[in-house]
């Protein structure tokens, strides 16, 4: 059967044979060449076995370009330009530093972008404590875990067609009874129906946008995030914590006791950098911390650990709050070590956008450097933000800077 698959290589129109036979045919004359140098003793003979050899080496250039071209031309079908990137992900992205990041939302999402083009070990770790929009929904339904914050990290890793990235973030209209819901999470609900477990609902879906990286859960325990302020009352549920718009005291997880995935302390314990944020503090990084072990190992590891801080604070969950109040809100739920480094932004940010953020209740978050030293962490000012109509991290600089931390330390420590 093996040798009659085989001669399906000589069927007409497989574009190989002949190309094949101009690869033969040229070690031929490079053969009878070398033979006629060898052997005769005339200049006239060796020039004219000189040109043979020539000739025979371009038809093997020739052969097997073509060769490789069909192959190409076949399996990668009008794509042959993502062949280099194909060569250059798997032979260089792949020797990049082993990145852990940690959190949720479009903050996560946006720095895996920067990440992805130093890097393919990356690892994305992901709360699992949303409760609100389409994820919510989803998530009463079908007694699911929420996939957002799964699905826009599957996408911004994504090295699937663009089309099929734009797909998974459709998010339908009015009209129907899919209002609201993204086809992504619907995508990976139908998923995990049908393979029966959400971990490997991920791991399916990460396959078919072909990501670089991989995307684990903190925990696969169907959690409820829990806020109690400074007033005594308390908010259930992550979507409701910035509605009460009370200053928070304490964040907790219930049940209590949630257990971590495998794959999130494994990450951990391999990792050369460990990354916070860029998220909302309270309901995207902290959900995390509190699974449990998830901070123990984190501390316990000796990969370089940073928080991204945010640029601007968040109406009802971080009003007021400067850089040296987020990182003293995360030793607080966690203990000190947690972090190293602390990047803030001291960019520029124009008077008319931060004007249009003060009628939202939000404001520029005060990188108060000096601060951050008395928590034992050192600040990295820098210019990482990048400002349309909203004011967003840059994901290029941001990337840029946690790489070469990395690899400064490294260097230091060889």
């Amino acid at each position: 059967m093996k040798i009659l698959k085989a001669f399906k290589w000589l069927y007409p129109g497989m574009r190989v044979k002949r190309w094949s036979l101009l690869a033969v045919f040229g070690v031929i004359m490079v053969s009878m060449g070398f033979v006629m140098v060898i052997s005769e003793q005339a200049s006239r003979s060796k020039t004219f076995a000189a040109v043979i050899v020539i000739i025979g080496i371009l038809a093997i250039v020739t052969g097997i370009k073509r060769i490789i071209k069909s192959f190409v031309t076949i399996l990668l079908p009008q794509r042959e330009e993502e062949l280099v990137d194909k060569v250059y992900n798997k032979l260089i992205l792949e020797k990049g530093p082993k990145v852990v990041v940690v959190g949720g939302g479009t903050g996560l999402s946006m720095l895996l972008h920067g990440l992805k083009e130093y890097t393919s070990n990356i690892t994305a770790i992901v709360t699992v404590a949303d409760d609100g929009g389409s994820s919510g929904r989803l998530r009463q339904d079908f007694d699911v875990l929420p996939p957002g914050d799964i699905r826009n990290c599957l996408v911004a890793l994504a090295d699937a067609e663009p089309l099929m990235a734009k797909l998974f973030q459709f998010r339908f209209g009015d009209g129907t009874e899919l209002k609201g819901h993204n086809f992504g999470n619907l995508f990976i609900t139908a998923m995990t129906k049908v393979t029966g477990n959400f971990d490997a609902a991920i791991k399916e879906s990460s396959k078919v946008l072909v990501i670089r990286g991989r995307v684990v859960p903190s925990t696969l325990d169907n959690v409820t995030l829990v806020a109690q302020h400074l007033d005594g009352t308390e908010s259930v549920g992550e979507s409701q914590i910035p509605k009460a718009r009370k200053p928070v005291k304490r964040i907790s997880l219930r049940p209590d006791g949630s257990k971590p995935t495998h794959e999130a302390l494994e990450a951990i314990r391999k990792a050369d950098a460990i990354v916070l944020g860029p998220g909302s503090l309270y309901t995207s990084i902290m959900p995390n911390l509190l699974v449990d072990k998830i901070y123990q190992e984190i501390i316990a590891s000796k990969a370089v650990k940073a928080y991204v801080c945010n640029v601007m604070t968040q109406r009802g969950e971080t009003d007021g709050y400067k850089a040296s109040d987020h990182l003293r809100a995360i030793i607080e739920h966690t203990a000190p070590g947690i972090v190293d480094y602390c990047i803030v932004n001291t960019g520029r940010i124009p008077e008319e956008i931060l004007q249009r953020y003060k009628e939202e209740g939000a404001n520029c978050v005060i990188a108060d450097s000096e601060n951050l030293k008395k928590l034992k962490c050192r600040a990295i000012e820098a210019h990482i933000v990048t400002i349309k109509d909203y004011v967003r991290h840059d994901s290029e600089k941001l990337a840029k800077i946690i790489v070469d931390l990395v690899n400064s330390l490294k260097k230091a420590r060889a």
